[in-house]
């Protein structure tokens, strides 16, 4: 390797892991697990995944998506006992990177198309509540409250009135920085990541109010109190094993046989596969090179990892886009930068544990507070109206199903709603897994892609099956015009491949378009025939 690549991937490796810190120490303890179990998922995905993945610059690790499943894994399987549950969970993580192996080695990378867009983004929206509500009791340095997710929302304003206040003002302070950060000038704002910021400025306040003993104002709806007492404490700090060793924990598969277990496990599967398959696209369209990954070798890895993680007390794994967003923002080349990240953080622990021990939970709760904010921000509502109204409506209703129930039982039945709608625009029952697709060579070297009946995310798979076996370089034509119903999810591929296949140097158009009625303006919106 050229030595200024070598140059290149350490010093984005080096950036990546200021950010993979907090948030691999930030999300660990959000799943209910000991904080270096985020730490241990990110070596192993950088030491072993990333020299056997089938991607080039994306970065391995835990990430907020998985939040969610985790620790409910941990307080289901566990019957209150936290131990316990992660000594379970382990288990089902092992299991679950296991069939991630054999999912990669079926080749089944193309299923991840099945999942429609809208239903995705209402998924992942639901997450970012569930972790703004969540981790805004920790910022608040307030106890949640029990109960379901809505009734923690909506006990927010009484958690207010009962702050601590030096622990919200860490809080605080670190959101303003993740907030104000990112839109400094570029010369400023890349020296360092902001995620590191926010650690300093939390190791800064958590010194200024002093670990021993510190005035606390105590805010309430009536009156200030003011009061000696040990306050920046232990229980509001990172806990971190004098031992490295001390940080494994070891899986517990006594539940094997029973179905709360499996079904944990397919939890943990789904929306692992999922989130890593959806992240690895999203990196190819912003690597600078335009390489694409082999899905099926990188869920392959991943599983790998996973089994690994889940035999020695790591968090599991996906393909993380934020940090591989960093990793390509930052310079890298090749997947050695993800190599480099974890050098650099087993680094840090081995250097800098004690310094660690003094990060206040509430600067690693700003983190996931505004990772949440940003899943389900009102742009991503307008963004999903701009689609089309019934895009809007499934991701909405995908959204309060999971807010509701859980994941899975909400990701179904916004697959339902979805098939639902596709139904009342003309998709007959035949139709539902099977479209009409070929590919005929009508004049040597031009391809013409015909596409008949409906074509929706339960059907196309077929389609991205046959258009991956064209030849490079040549002409393709999608001709749309026998088609009765396009939705946004085939829109979205057909649009990327068109993209890509210019990109390679061959030429690709799309025909027919002109003949279909859309719901919106947007470019995605699902598209109707207009004949009688």
């Amino acid at each position: 390797m050229p030595k200024s690549l070598v140059y290149t991937d350490l010093r984005a490796g080096f950036f990546v892991s200021l950010i993979a810190l907090p948030l691999c120490l930030g999300i660990a303890m959000a799943s209910g697990f000991p904080p270096m179990s985020g730490l241990i998922t990110a070596i192993i995905g950088g030491l072993l995944v990333s020299r056997l993945s089938g991607t080039q610059l994306t970065i391995n690790g835990p990430a907020a998506g998985l939040i969610v499943v985790v620790l409910d894994s941990v307080l289901t399987l566990g019957a209150g006992n936290t131990a316990t549950g992660v000594a379970y969970t382990l288990a089902a993580i092992v299991i679950s990177g296991l069939i991630q192996i054999a999912l990669g080695a079926l080749r089944a990378g193309k299923l991840s198309a099945f999942f429609p867009s809208s239903v995705v983004h209402g998924m992942l929206a639901a997450i970012g509540i569930i972790i703004l509500v969540k981790q805004s009791y920790v910022l608040l340095g307030v106890p949640a409250d029990s109960g379901s997710i809505l009734q923690q929302a909506m006990a927010i304003p009484k958690a207010i009135t009962h702050l601590n206040v030096p622990i919200a003002m860490i809080g605080l302070t670190g959101l303003a920085v993740m907030i104000i950060w990112p839109r400094l000038p570029a010369r400023f704002s890349r020296m360092l990541p902001a995620p590191l910021w926010v650690l300093c400025s939390g190791l800064l306040l958590t010194n200024h109010f002093d670990l021993n003993q510190v005035q606390h104002y105590h805010f309430a709806a009536t009156q200030f109190l003011t009061q000696r007492e040990f306050l920046i404490g232990p229980e509001f700090l990172l806990n971190l094993p004098s031992n490295p060793m001390d940080a494994l924990y070891f899986p517990d598969f006594a539940l094997i046989g029973t179905a709360k277990f499996w079904f944990c496990v397919f939890n943990i599967t789904l929306i692992g596969s999922l989130e890593t398959l959806l992240s690895a696209a999203a990196v190819d369209k912003l690597d600078p090179k335009h390489r694409c990954s082999d899905l099926n070798r990188d869920l392959m890895a991943i599983g790998m990892g996973n089994t690994l993680c889940g035999l020695v007390g790591g968090l599991p794994m996906i393909a993380e886009i934020v940090r591989s967003s960093s990793n390509i923002s930052y310079g890298a080349q090749s997947s050695w930068s993800n190599f480099y990240h974890s050098v650099f953080l087993l680094l840090f622990i081995s250097l800098g544990s004690d310094l660690i021990q003094q990060i206040p939970l509430a600067s690693l709760a700003a983190l996931l507070v505004y990772t949440g904010f940003r899943l389900a921000s009102p742009m991503e509502f307008a963004k999903t109206l701009s689609i089309g109204f019934g895009h809007f409506l499934v991701f909405i209703v995908t959204l309060i199903s999971i807010l509701l129930t859980d994941l899975l039982l909400g990701v179904l039945i916004g697959i339902v709603c979805e098939l639902a709608l596709h139904g009342f625009r003309g998709l007959k029952l035949a139709q539902i897994f099977q479209a009409a697709y070929r590919i005929e060579e009508q004049e040597p070297g031009i391809f013409h892609v015909l596409v008949h009946g409906a074509a929706v995310f339960s059907n196309f798979i077929a389609l991205k099956s046959m258009t991956s076996t064209l030849p490079k370089g040549r002409q393709v034509i999608f001709d749309l015009s026998e088609t009765d119903l396009i939705d946004s999810t085939v829109l979205e591929f057909i649009y990327h491949f068109r993209a890509e296949y210019r990109r390679s140097g061959g030429t690709c158009e799309i025909v027919g378009l002109n003949q279909h009625q859309a719901a919106a303006k947007h470019p995605l919106s699902v598209r109707r025939t207009l004949r009688v």
